[in-house]
């Protein structure tokens, strides 16, 4: 052990061979190395805390009295000796008063772990003031001075600092995990110059500290930390103090740091589940096994039953008398003879009078159709598909009640696709790889770009004015009177303020005995990993914080890179936050002016560079904008899709019994009249409901009118088909003939539309707005298109039918060869097909059992798949395919290294200016465990599970540090005009002398709170007092009048979410941990037993249908399999094997439909659940009448011997 130590103390004694001793020649306790103050250092160009360096001064220590002692015993407690023992020191008052503001600095930072304070203070007091400093320092360089004329005097501008390993490493432990909260991340980022928060070390640390070039350090102080065990010789004695652990109190008024800032304090953590695991039985998928298992049962039930039925086929079976029918039969019978004496008396009157049942109907559905001028079209996405009254939507307008609507955000990713990178050797910072779109051209056509946006100007016409961007962006700093510059830009040219000055900026750079030049690259290495620091480390002693004044976050600026090698990153983000306004606030239009015009210019950028770089955008709008952009593209496809079924219903109502009767037996005019009909209803039933109030969606002018178009033309042919196929009895008029047909097949009608009018009232129940209108226009419309099929297309039918006997020809009826009716029948295609190959091939003994063994297999397969149906929307597919969104969604999913902000709110009835209710809410040193802050916390170490990846800010922790005694933050004017008013930490008045806030550290009391919380919340944040509260903080709480708070909040980030289901899995999980949050606050003594907290973030409007839509959905099909049910038994003549035959066909249906949707990949969402409802239309077939009677070599199960009603001729059909 003594041999490898040796090894380390060899190079110490060199370093001290070459230090220059004579400087410090005596090492001894009680001796100073440095004594007073020699101005300021020459070498030091740019301080941001101007400060002297200390004058040379080898002398014995000097006892510290009075004021120095006074001062000494409140920085630097550690110095201080006994009541009864002499105090001695190496610094005078001035040199203790310099100390002092050091620390308020660094304390403000680290304040809220008191053992870090603590220790991080101890360094700079024994560096400055302990007695015993020669010890332990050795000065190593000096100039000359003359501060007074004729007193020539020595200044200390370099010296070593001799420290144990073991000390550093302590000091260093107990402030690695501190917090700040404001940003979330750590404190030590901030003082480990270009290592940041990762790679920081305790000998990275104190180098940055003794760094004169990070414009707080006065001089050049190098840490030499020597090993435990070793000694550097020279009578060096390596300083080795007490050092408090972060789990240890320093002082019985203080306690431990919270286990927020130090690990040491948190108690053991049981890391969340993930998710339910998947059902399994044994190593096999446990859905997959009942399926097959459910698909063996119900095909050996139906295999045993078919091997019954064949081996009693040689029985003998007796003459079966018919059985009397039951109660059931005859009530069906007698109200299926009434709907056909209804239907053949109203068929009959309407072929009477064509002419006027068609003007009637005309007149109505124009008459309503009218009502469309007063048509409200909702494009919205929030109101399409968040319920008003649905918790998501109350939570939002909670929100935006008290803190403003979401930010708008507007944003601009660039890439340089095959631009090869670079290496870059930093003279002071060392080597790193640049990728290609870091370069120098690129960011100067950033810088061209923004300068072009800064100059929009864009006309809103209702306003009658120009708007800029200072109207209209967010400015934290500044809200009031906002400049372009006060403006909050995210991009990587805010680390040169925007300015291309600083861009071309080099410098001479020494470091040691190396020299060369710094420039742009040297400044970005430091700014990424320092981007709170207002000063890099370089000659070109530039700052890192933005012009608007903050700082830019490297996740935030850059995307595409691994770990933290941001110069590595494959894309740069530029992001600008522009004020919201809810809808009816006339600077929405403000804004919406300006995007259109930021759409255009960034457009005309991504044109100018295509060549060599990728540049994809996109606007707040610009989704809204992309959709309505769809449906107008669309309609030109709607009306092709309605000529082709207007060509298809021509042709195939023909029947065509020679060449040279086409013009008199084509159909077009009927089929225009069908289309008519349809289009009147679905205009008619849009029309009725916006005169009733209702809005409309673009959803509805999509996809209604073809809905009702499948029906009724379905409705056209039964009709139209059954007709021509139907003989004219003897003495039968024709309008008696009409009658009869339509008594025959307007029960199926009738069955049909009442089926789907049913569902979709039903499906009008949906919590969501798109989903209740859609619904509640499908099934009026389907209503109105049954009312006019019985009227105005029966009448046309009458009057095409009259023309047809009279020998004219369609579309012109004037003209005609004046002869009768048919030769024959016509020429059909589809129906001998049936009648000869598919329908015997069908009903085919050794067929049938195949084919309900197929559909039972594929009923369970589609019940497996069932559940894997993935659940959502993704953004995506709502565009069109040549939409700029979908390139930048997917450069979004590629490069975003964070996810949108989260915040956690709470409502009112909480006591924060209690004691109680402020350590429920802090994660600093005398917080409770489970305090909100440390709850976040706590779920930011498990993201995979609370999809939340930085901690929340917290402005209780804030105003605590803001409210520290040893800072300059809160203070106030003891006399003068302003007495008793907020003293700003840059103020050097002397009224603001020994006038903190608070005289001790403590919790401020309720009425100190209210006092002082306004003061941090509008304080800008200095360099002097970095916990000022405007800009972070100023919009996180709501107050009334009398200062009481209303609502506040704490925001985390999410970490990046790519697809609806972790969207939706995030709002979960957030869910949980709000109402987890509330059951714990509600506790504090005091809080309103109906206080809440719960999560807010843009989306959660949007992906809220989600978490019910499955159950939603199921419940939607099962009520409406109930009407479909009960409706065909009713209307079917009280048939139960027919209907639940029906029921059965429509549930397998649904099933393989679900199941397709699984294989292609289709997510279940409200579009989905809309398109399952419509199964029901399955209906029509059992309107059939019944089979005929059993074979009879077959015996007849029960029931099954009932004679077989008269089938209509329709019925023969299918």
């Amino acid at each position: 052990m003594a041999g490898s130590l040796a090894l380390p103390g060899a190079l110490l004694a060199a370093l001290l061979a070459l230090a220059s001793p004579s400087f410090t020649p005596i090492h001894r306790a009680g001796y100073c190395s440095f004594y007073g103050e020699c101005g300021r250092n020459p070498e030091v160009n740019v301080s941001l805390v101007p400060s002297n360096v200390p004058c040379l001064s080898n002398t014995p220590a000097q006892e510290a009295t009075g004021t120095l002692l006074s001062l000494l015993r409140s920085v630097c407690p550690d110095l201080v000796q006994g009541d009864n023992e002499t105090t001695l020191v190496c610094c005078t008052y001035s040199q203790l008063i310099a100390l002092q503001l050091s620390v308020a600095l660094s304390g403000t930072v680290l304040a809220r772990c008191p053992s870090c304070a603590r220790n991080f203070a101890s360094l700079y007091c024994h560096n400055t003031c302990s007695p015993d400093q020669s010890l332990f320092t050795n000065v190593t360089r000096v100039v000359n001075r003359t501060l007074v004329p004729g007193v020539p005097s020595v200044a200390v501008v370099e010296y070593q600092s001799f420290y144990r390993q073991r000390f550093a490493d302590a000091a260093f432990s107990s402030c690695h995990g501190v917090r700040l909260p404001s940003t979330g991340g750590f404190a030590i980022a901030t003082m480990c110059g270009r290592y940041g928060a990762q790679l920081c070390t305790p000998q990275r640390w104190l180098d940055f500290q003794g760094d004169k070039n990070n414009g707080l350090a006065p001089l050049q102080i190098n840490f030499e930390l020597v090993p435990n065990g070793t000694e550097p010789g020279d009578a060096i004695e390596p300083l080795d103090a007490q050092v408090w652990r972060c789990s240890e109190a320093p002082s019985e008024d203080e306690e431990p740091c919270s286990c927020q800032d130090c690990a040491e304090s948190c108690s053991p953590v049981v890391a969340p589940t993930d998710s339910s695991p998947p059902f399994r039985l044994g190593e096999a998928d446990g859905v997959l096994v009942l399926c097959v298992l459910l698909f063996t049962f119900f095909a050996m039930v139906f295999l045993v039953a078919l091997l019954c039925q064949r081996r009693s086929k040689g029985l003998t079976v007796l003459q079966v008398v018919p059985a009397a029918r039951g109660c059931s039969g005859r009530v069906g019978d007698v109200s299926h003879q009434a709907l056909a004496r209804v239907f053949r008396w109203w068929g009959t009157l309407v072929a009477s009078r064509p002419l006027v049942v068609l003007a009637v109907a005309v007149v109505v559905a124009g008459g309503l159709s009218a009502g469309m001028v007063t048509l409200r079209l909702t494009t919205d996405p929030v109101e399409l598909w968040s319920a008003p009254g649905s918790r998501a939507r109350q939570e939002k307008a909670f929100h935006d009640q008290h803190f403003g609507p979401f930010l708008r955000t507007n944003q601009i990713i660039v890439t340089a696709p095959g631009r090869a990178g670079a290496r870059y050797d930093s003279v002071i910072l060392g080597s790193k790889n640049f990728s290609g779109v870091l370069a120098q051209d690129v960011l100067q056509a950033l810088l061209e770009l923004q300068e072009r946006l800064a100059g929009i100007e864009a006309w809103a016409p209702q306003a009658g004015r120009n708007v800029t961007l200072r109207d209209v962006c967010y400015a934290p700093l500044n809200p009031t009177e906002p400049t372009l510059g006060d403006c909050c830009v995210n991009s990587v040219t805010q680390y040169f303020q925007n300015n291309r000055s600083h861009l071309a900026l080099t410098a001479l750079q020494e470091d040691g005995k190396e020299t060369g030049t710094v420039d742009w690259h040297d400044h970005l290495i430091y700014c990424v990993s320092s981007p709170l620091s207002f000063k890099d480390i370089t000659a070109l002693e530039l700052s890192c914080m933005a012009e608007y004044g903050g700082p830019v976050f490297p996740y935030i600026a850059f995307g595409g890179y691994q770990d933290s090698e941001y110069t590595e990153a494959e894309a740069l983000i530029i992001t600008y936050s522009l004020n919201n306004f809810p809808r009816g606030d006339p600077r929405l239009e403000w804004v919406l002016s300006w995007e259109s015009k930021f759409l255009e210019v960034v457009q005309d950028f991504q044109r100018s560079h295509s060549p060599n770089l990728s540049v994809t955008f996109m606007a707040e709008r610009s989704l809204e904008d992309e959709i309505n952009r769809t449906s107008g593209e669309d309609l030109p496809v709607f009306a092709l899709s309605y000529l082709l079924v207007f060509a298809y219903i021509a042709l195939a109502l023909g029947e065509y019994t020679a060449w040279s009767r086409v013009l008199v037996e084509s159909k077009v005019t009927l089929a225009l009249g069908g289309i008519a009909v349809v289009l009147g209803a679905v205009f008619a039933s849009m029309g009725f409901l916006a005169l009733l109030g209702m809005p409309s969606s673009l959803i509805i002018l999509e996809v209604v009118p073809f809905l009702v178009l499948a029906v009724g033309a379905d409705n056209i042919f039964i009709f139209v088909q059954e007709f021509q196929q139907s003989q004219r009895e003897p003495d039968e008029t024709r309008e008696q003939h009409l009658g009869r047909v339509l008594a025959e097949v307007a029960p199926s009608m009738l069955l049909c539309s009442i089926s789907e009018a049913i569902c979709f009232l039903l499906g009008a129940l949906s919590s969501m707005p798109a989903v209740q209108t859609f619904a509640l226009t499908a099934a009026v419309a389907i209503a109105f298109d049954f009312l006019l099929q019985m009227s105005g297309f029966v009448a046309l039918v009458a009057l095409d039918a009259r023309r047809q006997e009279a020998g004219r020809f369609d579309l012109c009826c004037c003209c005609g060869k004046g002869r009768g009716g048919p030769a024959g029948e016509g020429a059909r295609l589809l129906r001998p097909l049936l009648e000869r190959y598919y329908t015997p091939f069908l009903l085919h003994p050794r067929v049938r059992p195949c084919v309900v063994l197929l559909f039972l297999f594929l009923a369970c397969a589609g019940l497996f798949l069932l559940f894997q149906v993935p659940v959502g929307l993704d953004q995506e597919l709502a565009l069109p395919k040549d939409s700029y969104m979908l390139q930048y969604f997917s450069a979004l999913n590629q490069y975003l290294a964070v996810g949108v902000p989260t915040y956690f709110v709470t409502t009112g009835g909480y006591n924060f200016s209690s004691a109680n209710g402020t350590n429920a809410i802090c994660s600093s040193a005398g917080c409770d465990s489970d305090s909100l802050t440390q709850t976040i916390q706590y779920a930011t170490n498990f993201p995979n599970v609370s999809y939340l990846a930085i901690p929340a800010t917290s402005w209780v922790d804030d105003f605590l540090d803001w409210l520290n005694p040893t800072s300059r933050c809160c203070r106030i004017h003891q006399f003068g005009e302003h007495k008793g008013e907020f003293c700003p930490s840059t103020s050097n008045n002397l009224s603001c002398v020994a006038g903190q806030c608070l005289n001790t550290l403590r919790r401020p009391t309720a009425e100190e709170f209210q006092r002082f919380l306004p003061w941090f919340l509008q304080d800008r944040p200095t360099l002097q007092c970095a916990k000022g509260g405007l800009g972070a903080y100023d919009t996180s709480v709501s107050m009334d009048e009398n200062g009481t708070i209303l609502a506040t909040r704490f925001m985390a980030y999410q970490r990046p979410l790519r697809t609806s289901q972790e969207y939706t899995a995030a709002l979960r999980a957030a869910r949980a941990l709000g109402d987890t949050l509330t059951r714990t606050l509600r506790r504090v003594p005091g809080t309103d037993p109906h206080f809440s907290v719960f999560p807010y973030t843009v989306t959660y409007v949007y992906y809220e249908q989600y978490l019910t839509v499955v159950v939603e959905g199921l419940v939607t099909l099962a009520m409406c399999l109930v009407p479909t049910f009960a409706v065909s038994f009713l209307l079917l003549g009280m048939d139960l094997r027919s209907s639940c035959a029906t029921l059965v066909t429509i549930a397998m249906i649904l099933l393989d439909t679900v199941g397709a949707m699984a294989l292609w990949d289709v997510p279940y969402n409200a579009v989905a659940l809309i398109n399952l409802v419509a199964v029901p239309w399955a209906s029509r077939w059992s309107s059939c009448p019944t089979s005929p009677a059993p074979s009879p070599a077959v015996p007849s199960p029960p029931g099954w011997n009932e004679p077989p009603r008269p089938p209509s001729p329709w019925a023969a059909r299918w």
